[in-house]
């Protein structure tokens, strides 16, 4: 079996384990890397064929690489769209679709609970084009519709967010930004479409950085783009061809391996942080946990109408601020301290200070981070293990 197509025929982990291989005259099983620069062609007029787009093929693999595009299939197979352009980085993601999408003058309108690179993008070097960007709260709706003016041309959110694990009703989105000719643009990396199909609830564009739990064992940087043939297979897609924020043939293999055991991890990691979310929940020393998968979680019952599962992304505020934190970090001995996510691994963080250290006092208070916030992304070790080393920090 190879080359299949998701025509309700095949279900989601047959589509990642098998979607958009082809098999060379090798016979493979295995889906093969080329690395390779650049391509042989049959002639000189074959190579002006391929260069003008009259006849499909490689060319180079700024742009063409089969190992790539096999990645990319998947994908977009997974996620529901048309297309799928993979990058060199989850940034360089969200820069090939901003950059092939909107030009100067336009504006966006972003959630302000967004990953703090993001903002710094949007604020620092977007800005430097002329594009602005307003930020309002994620869970407003009236603040989103507010927002727009007859410049607006992109929504931006994250969904669940980080760390707050706040989540977007993803279908009231699509609604406004369509409303307003815009475009829906929804970072999806904590849920991947194993847990949520932001397309299939009316996002036109879908963001991953494949580096988290794509990948999911820590081992590659990569970022995805997926949607229809319009704004991902022709604008982010030219971008990308000429700007050349690529992925790397042997992440892109890695990234495919990660996508045959994407589903039983991500339902895996929610087990788990459920668990030690409730744990967390009950604990004399913890002021509130962040977590969907929580009766209390505000966005609870959205969670469960847009996801399968809750992820593996927690959040909590311990008493006594930064301190308190710090020390519970540096108390740990199983848990990895990163910034990182995603990973079989369980990481832990303090935002205020990495994620979200470029930010301002103000930003960072607009966004609920406090200095007490301590993030958790819950690995795949033994749960009791992972309880038992937080609670020695508690």
């Amino acid at each position: 079996m190879s080359d299949i197509k998701n025509d309700n025929e095949w279900g989601f982990d047959t589509l990642a384990v098998r979607a958009g291989q082809k098999r060379t005259l090798e016979g493979e099983h295995s889906e093969p890397i080329f690395p390779t620069s650049s391509y042989v062609f049959e002639s000189a007029a074959s190579a002006a064929a391929r260069f003008s787009g009259d006849e499909p093929g490689n060319i180079y693999s700024r742009f063409t690489n089969p190992t790539v595009r096999n990645f990319e299939e998947r994908l977009a197979q997974l996620e529901g769209g048309e297309c799928c352009v993979a990058t060199a980085s989850g940034m360089s993601a969200i820069l090939s679709t901003c950059c092939g999408l909107l030009e100067a003058g336009d504006h966006i309108v972003s959630s302000k609970s967004i990953f703090g690179s993001t903002v710094v993008l949007f604020d620092k070097y977007l800005s430097r084009m002329g594009i602005t960007v307003t930020y309002v709260p994620i869970t407003d709706l009236d603040a989103w519709q507010q927002a727009i003016t007859s410049k607006t041309k992109l929504l931006f959110v994250e969904t669940p967010s980080n760390p707050l694990t706040e989540i977007a009703d993803l279908e009231a989105l699509a609604t406004i930004a369509h409303r307003h000719d815009s475009i829906l643009v929804v970072d999806n990396a904590f849920c991947t479409p194993a847990l949520q199909k932001p397309l299939t609830l009316g996002a036109d564009v879908v963001i991953h950085s494949a580096t988290k739990y794509i990948d999911g064992q820590g081992r590659c940087i990569g970022g995805a783009v997926v949607g229809n043939k319009k704004l991902v297979g022709e604008d982010v897609y030219g971008f990308l061809r000429t700007a050349g924020p690529s992925m790397s043939p042997f992440n892109a293999w890695v990234f495919l391996k990660g996508l045959e055991t994407l589903n039983l991890r991500m339902n895996a990691h929610s087990d788990n942080a459920l668990k030690l979310a409730q744990f967390l929940e009950q604990h004399e020393n913890v002021n509130r946990v962040y977590y969907p998968g929580l009766a209390s979680h505000p966005q609870h019952a959205l969670a469960v109408k847009q996801q399968t599962n809750f992820g593996g992304v927690l959040a909590f505020d311990v008493k006594g601020g930064k301190a308190a934190a710090w020390n519970l970090i540096d108390k740990t001995k199983l848990l990895s301290i990163t910034a990182n996510l995603g990973d079989t691994k369980s990481t832990i963080t303090h935002p205020a200070t990495t994620t979200h250290g470029r930010l301002t006092d103000e930003q960072r208070a607009e966004a609920g981070i406090t200095d007490g916030m301590i993030r958790i992304a819950v690995g795949l070790e033994d749960i009791n293990d992972i309880v038992n080393d937080i609670s020695q920090g508690l």
